[in-house]
């Protein structure tokens, strides 16, 4: 099974509208990670950006200005994939895998790849996901109401998980968070 843990920083909560501007993950292989990534993107021109948005992730319209150009970043994100998937065979394809990633991350990266020409996004990837946060409301059903809210770290603290606060909101700490978690929400107990 090939699954592509992967989370998104963005310069706001609109995929039509906003741009990506870090993008991190792992392509995880048979249960072997084969490679982790951290790639930092300067937004489409296009994009709004959100101030406020910027801040959740600590950066400033400076730094992400002096990111790589999204089109360049997106050719190197491609060649990754096309180390582990043969995107012309209908049969060989990513799960993507993240935390809250069905109804967010998911459309910005398909966004993404529009954005950069490519209308193919399908063949890489399978239409259905895995969502981390799906899978832990299964397992933490009988604690939900005692949970205060279902973020990635409260649920991550729930399941044992260490959580560095100050680290939260980076995309490559925020995946390696969610990898952790889905390990503990994929085996019959807890560990």
């Amino acid at each position: 099974m090939k699954l592509l843990f992967f989370d998104i920083e963005t310069t706001g909560t609109m995929f039509w509208k906003n741009g990506i501007h870090q993008l991190s993950g792992a392509v995880v292989i048979d249960g072997v990670m084969k490679e982790s990534f951290d790639l930092r993107v300067r937004p489409n021109p296009k994009a709004c950006i959100d101030d406020a948005a910027l801040s959740v992730s600590g950066v400033t319209r400076e730094q992400i200005c002096g990111y790589p150009p999204m089109e360049d970043v997106y050719k190197e994100f491609v060649a990754m994939l096309g180390k582990y998937v043969d995107k012309y065979d209908r049969k060989d394809k990513f799960f993507l895998v993240g935390y809250n990633n069905s109804p967010f991350d998911n459309q910005f990266l398909r966004a993404w790849f529009k954005q950069n020409g490519d209308d193919y996004f399908g063949s890489w990837f399978w239409s259905n996901s895995i969502d981390v946060m799906v899978l832990a409301s299964q397992f933490l059903a009988d604690r939900r109401c005692d949970m205060k809210d279902f973020k990635l770290a409260t649920v991550a603290e729930e399941c044992g998980v260490a959580v560095q606060r100050d680290a939260l909101h980076d995309a490559l700490y925020d995946i390696r968070l969610t990898m952790e978690l889905y390990k503990r929400v994929t085996t019959s107990k807890q560990q």
